[in-house]
């Protein structure tokens, strides 16, 4: 993606996962066409960014590649995306151990007072 305007990012983005979506079926673009009842024309400027569907049509296409419409928008993460989410996960799962681990040590604690105030 570029440093465009919004609707041209998203013509890339669109244009780049309707063809790697038609060529991970190994389908042609006239059979893409076929299958979605559209003109190989069509489809190939819309896989060349210069051509925008309408939603009927993103539907259309997404059924033929067996996908839901959405994923016809899907940006793929990139190595830092995906490290960065890792780092959040794990530290919230570091959080959660050490918050119930110091939990565990005050109920302790609490308990053994309690019992020695008994004595």
């Amino acid at each position: 993606m570029g440093k465009g305007k919004p609707m041209e990012d998203l013509r890339d983005i669109l244009a780049a996962n309707l063809r790697e979506n038609r060529r991970r079926l190994d389908i042609s673009q006239p059979k893409l066409a076929e299958m979605s009842d559209l003109s190989t024309h069509y489809v190939a400027m819309i896989e060349t960014s210069r051509k925008f569907p309408t939603p009927e049509v993103l539907a259309r296409l997404a059924k033929a590649l067996g996908i839901p419409p959405h994923k016809l928008f899907h940006i793929p993460a990139s190595p830092e995306d995906a490290l960065e989410r890792l780092h959040r996960e794990v530290l919230i799962d570091i959080k959660q151990v050490v918050g119930e681990a110091v939990e565990k040590t005050i109920a302790e604690k609490c308990l053994a007072i309690k019992k020695d105030q008994k004595r």
